[in-house]
């Protein structure tokens, strides 16, 4: 199960709380609504988020760069890797985006339970 947070904090938090997941803009919600449990919940989970998605990146490049010089299968196997992945980070997005609008407070899957911001 997830979280509970006050209602009324939830309430007033909530049209702000799903910017979180859009990369840098989880600094919106972070500074107007500093105190509040909820807000920083959905913006822990989108700083955790856009370093999945930024490291992810990463490594399907280096992944991508090594896997050019094996003929025809390399360019396929990076390709969809790479697919995966990207379809894989919007699905957690989308999700995000729709757990703060709605008011739930549910961890991301493989990724949710990590604090970075408290």
């Amino acid at each position: 199960m997830y979280q509970q947070y006050d209602p009324n904090d939830i309430q007033q938090t909530k049209s702000i709380a799903w910017l979180s997941y859009l990369g840098i803009l989880f600094l919106i919600p972070m500074f107007v609504y500093k105190d509040s449990p909820y807000t920083k919940f959905h913006v822990n989970q989108g700083i955790v988020f856009l370093i999945f998605d930024v490291a992810g990146g990463i490594v399907l490049s280096i992944l991508s760069a090594i896997l050019i010089f094996v003929p025809i299968a390399g360019w396929i196997l990076a390709s969809l890797l790479s697919f995966a992945f990207w379809i894989f980070a919007l699905v957690l997005c989308v999700m995000g985006i729709i757990n703060a609008a709605t008011g739930k407070a549910k961890p991301l899957p493989l990724i949710g339970k990590i604090t970075i911001y408290k």
